[in-house]
């Protein structure tokens, strides 16, 4: 069987409401365009020359029924006014050949600003664990050239997708998702 490992991967969130759960659920990914797609949800590695493309370009290469591969956030509440949310994290060595760490965080109470930061601190502390060293999220960002350094050879750079929102006033089901999407070709 030949080895799948994706070329080219994308960033999308989505919110949807619903008195159902599950409908929910499906319009958060309708809303965040992959619902045509057989999802499956895979841990967090990020391959070595995968190259980040748009939302825009990513969905109109799905085709309806795909098997497609994610890592995906997802957050639902029932309650009204209570915030969700959900992001997915990317941190990866300056060096495209080397490969980067994707992770995935959902919950109550951030914004999406909050919720996206927390992800990408997670992302490049697991990539440094993994690596073999630790990696103090705070000390290592530097702001000015927006990447992690923990060292001469430990640069990081991160980005991620988040998405919240408060729950509907109704009481419907709201449910909000973040994915990084892999694409095999």
């Amino acid at each position: 069987m030949e080895k799948l490992i994706p070329k080219r991967m994308f960033f999308t969130k989505g919110v949807g409401y619903h008195r159902n759960k599950l409908q929910s659920f499906e319009l958060a990914l309708r809303d965040a365009g992959v619902e045509i797609c057989n999802l499956v949800t895979i841990s967090s590695i990020y391959p070595p020359q995968c190259k980040i493309i748009s939302r825009q370009e990513g969905v109109q290469n799905l085709v309806p029924g795909q098997i497609t591969f994610v890592v995906m956030a997802r957050q639902e509440t029932n309650e009204p006014s209570r915030l969700v949310h959900a992001a997915v994290g990317l941190a990866r060595p300056m060096n495209k050949d080397q490969y980067g760490y994707i992770s995935e965080h959902h919950g109550f109470g951030q914004n999406s600003q909050q919720s996206g930061d927390f992800a990408e601190d997670l992302a490049a502390t697991m990539l440094a664990s993994t690596l073999g060293f630790e990696l103090d999220a705070d000390k290592a960002w530097d702001e000015r050239k927006q990447l992690y350094i923990a060292g001469k050879d430990r640069q990081f750079v991160s980005r991620s997708v988040a998405k919240s929102a408060h729950g509907h006033k109704d009481g419907l089901w709201t449910t909000v998702v973040a994915l990084a999407v892999m694409l095999l070709v």
